[in-house]
């Protein structure tokens, strides 16, 4: 059995070391195997522009954060999942960081950039890994990606049991597109949103919260209220997204026929 949770969080913008701070002390109170944070969960989403990004954005090799993160997952023994404002070199992208005891383990970037993020964000350019986190397999997608399924089979493909989904949602229909993603593919999902607003000089965006767990064949395990912080931690059985049967003759993955998919991919 495996203990993974989220934490539904209101950052204020700009203001890394504050969030930080309060994250890590409330990660300090729990017990859990795997934790899931939102989307830019230190830095705050709704940037002006590109050079206000940059200003907060870190380089993983030589990050606080990671460091942080890294002290709390080997004396917590737990994985954390978190959305991260990376730099590397001149490029500045909306990643998440996978963070074990043994330290950062793995950096996705973000491949579906949503509105303005494509003016202020590279798109990712890193290929969609599968990682093992105490004995399952752990897969790394970040918010808008949910929209586009292609991603979220993909990873199953690759043998992910759980996917984490760190976000920053503003539409309303994202946590019932990501129960059809569970159905779909016979895995856990573990999406962690933030909720509040940026009110920001150029404008403010409001997010929706409602974080949740969603398990195989589409069990909806707990969504979180929509404006409230809010931790959640179940206690799940990876094994179960191994079997992808749905009747004695139907298998979601033996029974594809990619040979007519082609079309999907020009």
């Amino acid at each position: 059995m495996l203990r993974i949770g989220f934490y539904q969080f209101y950052p204020e913008f700009g203001k890394v070391e504050e969030n930080r701070t309060r994250i890590l002390k409330t990660l300090s109170r729990i017990q859990a195997d795997l934790m899931v944070l939102p989307e830019l969960v230190f830095t705050g989403y709704h940037f002006r522009d590109r050079y206000e990004a940059v200003g907060v954005a870190e380089d993983p090799s030589d990050s606080q954060t990671i460091e942080k993160l890294t002290e709390m997952a080997r004396k917590k023994d737990m994985y954390i999942v978190s959305g991260f404002a990376e730099k590397s070199g001149e490029k500045i992208y909306n990643s998440s960081v996978l963070v074990g005891p043994q330290g950062l383990l793995h950096v996705y970037r973000k491949i579906q950039l949503f509105f303005h993020e494509k003016e202020i964000f590279e798109p990712g350019d890193i290929p969609l890994v599968v990682h093992e986190v105490k004995g399952a397999k752990v897969g790394m997608m970040i918010c808008f990606d949910w929209i586009f399924p292609e991603i979220s089979r993909i990873l199953a493909l690759k043998g992910a049991e759980i996917i984490c989904h760190p976000s920053n949602l503003v539409l309303s229909y994202c946590q019932k597109a990501m129960i059809t993603r569970c159905l779909e593919n016979n895995f856990f999902a573990v999406t962690a949103n933030r909720y509040g607003a940026d009110k920001r000089p150029h404008g403010m965006l409001k997010f929706t919260g409602k974080s949740q767990i969603v398990a195989p064949r589409g069990e909806l395990l707990y969504r979180a209220k929509s404006q409230q912080e809010e931790i959640y931690i179940a206690e799940i059985d990876p094994s179960s997204a191994r079997d992808k049967k749905i009747t004695e003759l139907n298998d979601l993955f033996q029974d594809r026929r990619p040979s007519f998919y082609s079309d999907i991919c020009r």
